[in-house]
């Protein structure tokens, strides 16, 4: 009878844990295909690319679909116009320079136009000036205070807000030539700091913004790491914010999804509406190695 009464309560167990995995089949609407646009000039010298894609249903397991046909131009403020092209109908239309030119120049603002199946699209940006990168420095870390904890390095950067008006950036880094691109990674600054965290003008970042610059894994010795700053408009500061809310939105606490902002406007205020940033940036670099000139004890 013992023997019994265990085997049925066996049974009722699985059959309690079974009952438990249902599957549902979500049925979503799918939404109107939108325009997607990556779009970010700099004045770097070299290629110019501009990313146009459409968007896809939430569960469609491929790629991105491809915008080609459109006609894209860039022009600035001094009337100057820079048509970009898509030679390989990839979706990725480029702007090459002649010589030593470059597209971006501080100071000016930026139009960019996009006619894409009967519809034109516009976005405005300034690029602003952007701080430079003043040293990189390493120090020797432990993962815990254990005997045989991990040991490696981290990295801290310096550079100094310009003084005088508001100022914001985005803080992007390189280990061995890879851009560290996870969804933590995305920092961005205002005045060197925190969007409201006090009156940093002129100032040195702030530790946490210098610090920001480690991947998940401690850097090693002989690793080549570069820190890249770029100017931004407060109009993508806060784009890049809810970008980063909203790709790290999980766990217990998550809130409900919520559209990015996007500066992509259709002319026809009643035709589709696109997605996506237009970024016109300033950027400033430096790149150094883990070694016995950046290692600090």
């Amino acid at each position: 009878m013992k023997r019994y009464s265990l085997y049925l309560i066996a049974v009722w167990a699985t059959l309690a844990v079974s009952s438990c995995e249902t599957v549902i089949d979500a049925k979503l609407d799918e939404g109107p295909e939108q325009l997607s646009v990556d779009a970010i000039i700099t004045d770097q010298p070299g290629i110019q690319a501009i990313r146009l894609t459409r968007t896809a249903p939430y569960f469609a397991n491929r790629p991105a679909p491809i915008a080609s046909g459109a006609v894209v131009t860039v022009t600035d403020n001094t009337g100057k116009t820079y048509a970009f092209t898509d030679p390989d109908n990839d979706g990725t239309y480029t702007w090459q320079p002649a010589g030593k030119d470059t597209l971006g120049k501080i100071g000016r603002t930026y139009l960019l136009n996009i006619q894409y199946q009967g519809e034109t699209y516009r976005s405005v940006s300034r690029m602003n000036r952007v701080p430079t990168v003043d040293s990189i420095i390493f120090r020797k870390e432990k993962v815990n205070p254990l005997p045989n904890a991990e040991e490696g390095y981290q990295a801290e950067f310096f550079a100094r807000d310009p003084a005088g008006a508001p100022d914001y950036a985005r803080i992007r880094f390189f280990r061995n030539g890879v851009l560290q691109n996870n969804p933590n990674n995305i920092t961005v600054t205002y005045d060197g700091a925190f969007n409201g965290s006090g009156n940093t003008d002129g100032l040195l970042f702030i530790r946490p913004i210098r610090q920001s610059v480690n991947p998940e894994k401690f850097y090693a010795e002989n690793d080549t790491v570069m820190v890249e700053i770029q100017s931004i408009t407060a109009e993508a500061f806060y784009f890049f914010l809810e970008l980063r809310t909203q790709l790290t939105n999980g766990g217990l606490f998550a809130t409900p999804p919520a559209n990015v902002p996007t500066n992509i406007l259709n002319a026809n205020t009643n035709g589709p509406r696109a997605t996506g940033f237009f970024i016109a940036s300033a950027v400033r670099s430096l790149t150094v190695r883990v070694n016995s000139e950046t290692i600090r004890r």
